[in-house]
């Protein structure tokens, strides 16, 4: 680094700014200092050295006591003292660009070691400025003889100190991403576990309440009200109702640890046996499958479980003799597109816009008589998404229900 222990102290060390100490924090919010060199920046620096027709091009950033280099093209050092630095003026001038022809001539630059040792004569720079106004360095030339620059060169720097804030800015908005999608999964973890210790307290006192249901009922046959058996078949209702709440929550925490598994090729035949021995053993119930190709790449445990609450869903919501699932995959180098329909009872128009919402339930009640939890459906899209994917429904009243989704093979 640079220093002026040595040197003809006439110079004039540039002033700090009036609002230095925000500046300074404005610079510290990009997390840029010390940071290694990056091909985007370099680029810039590469592409302005040409385009001026000079020998050094820099990034700077004006830290406390330095001047941190972020790209340097044709120099190799890092940084240098704040109290020797071009961009030190630069950043203090009206001007939004700093224009030296010659520094051996300027009062502010003699006995300045970027000079004498440096040969730094010429320099042009062009302050940094971030959305609130804080000039945080520049984007500079230098030449080691006097000249001057034409305005389409000027032009030039002047729009690239703006891609370069850009460029900073879109580091700090991703840098904010990260930190909410942290916290996102902090609180994710947290609800996580939270609705299994709910889950495990629960659970075993709905049991009871089930089992002393039963119990009552068997032993006071023929001793109970009507109003008595009614409040009984209201609280096993009830209790019931509140399991699959608790089970359709833990399945919708979990959901993520299904996406963390990795693609493998699935035999069809194999997945549509597994999905039958799951959860498709009901009477008057029909499975086809239809598929493109005899063995697909996908994310079997996820695809499984999407799958199989599409299924249920279809079997519990139909009213007719004789219940169809057909579930059909068409599936390329990249993707794989599922349909799933059935023959059921179908979902009104005005649900279907909400039919994914999380606690979103119809009204009606299933073959069995009991309401919906909301939470199935909402599961469903939290996979689907999370492999990247979409998925669409459509239904008509009566006639059946088709659930389109696709999701990535690699």
């Amino acid at each position: 680094m640079p220093s002026v222990d040595n040197h003809n102290q006439r110079m004039i060390p540039p002033e700090l700014p009036k609002d230095e100490a925000l500046r300074q924090k404005a610079v510290e919010k990009y997390q840029l200092l010390d940071t290694i060199p990056e091909e985007s920046y370099d680029n810039i620096t590469a592409m302005m050295a040409y385009i001026c027709d000079v020998p050094i091009s820099l990034i700077t950033l004006l830290d406390q006591d330095r001047n941190f280099l972020k790209s340097h093209h044709g120099v190799d050092i890092s940084e240098s003292p704040r109290e020797i630095s071009f961009c030190g003026h630069a950043i203090n001038a009206e001007e939004d660009i700093t224009v030296i022809e010659d520094a051996r001539e300027d009062e502010r630059f003699q006995g300045n070691p970027l000079v004498t040792d440096f040969q730094a004569i010429f320099y042009a720079g062009v302050p940094l400025v971030d959305p609130s106004g804080f000039k945080l360095g520049t984007i500079c030339v230098y030449d080691h003889k006097p000249r001057k620059l034409n305005q389409e060169q000027i032009r030039a720097l002047k729009a690239m100190s703006k891609q370069v804030v850009n460029l900073f800015d879109q580091r700090y908005k991703n840098f904010q991403l990260m930190s909410l999608q942290e916290q996102l999964m902090g609180r994710n973890e947290e609800l996580k576990k939270f609705a299994a210790t709910v889950s495990h307290d629960l659970k075993s006192p709905l049991a009871n309440i089930s089992a002393l249901t039963d119990m009552i009922e068997n032993e006071s046959k023929g001793k109970l009200s009507e109003e008595a058996h009614l409040y009984l078949t209201h609280l096993r209702s009830s209790s019931n109702q509140l399991r699959r709440y608790i089970d359709g929550m833990l399945e919708f925490y979990k959901s993520d640890e299904l996406v963390g598994r990795k693609v493998e090729k699935v035999v069809v035949e194999d997945l549509m046996h597994d999905l039958e021995e799951m959860g498709f053993n009901e009477p008057n119930a029909l499975l086809k499958f239809e598929s493109n190709k005899k063995q697909v790449r996908l994310n079997k445990a996820a695809i499984m479980q999407i799958l199989l609450n599409l299924v249920v869903n279809g079997l519990k919501y139909n009213s007719k003799q004789d219940r169809l699932i057909t579930i059909k995959i068409n599936a390329n180098k990249t993707m794989n597109h599922f349909e799933v329909s059935d023959n059921g009872d179908g979902m009104p128009e005005q649900f279907m816009k909400k039919a994914f919402d999380l606690f979103s339930i119809e009204g009606r009640k299933d073959r069995k008589g009991e309401l919906g939890t909301g939470i199935g459906l909402a599961t469903v899209k939290k996979l689907v998404e999370s492999l990247g994917g979409t998925i669409a429904v459509e239904s008509k009243p009566d006639i059946g229900t088709t659930f389109t989704f696709d999701t990535f093979n690699a």
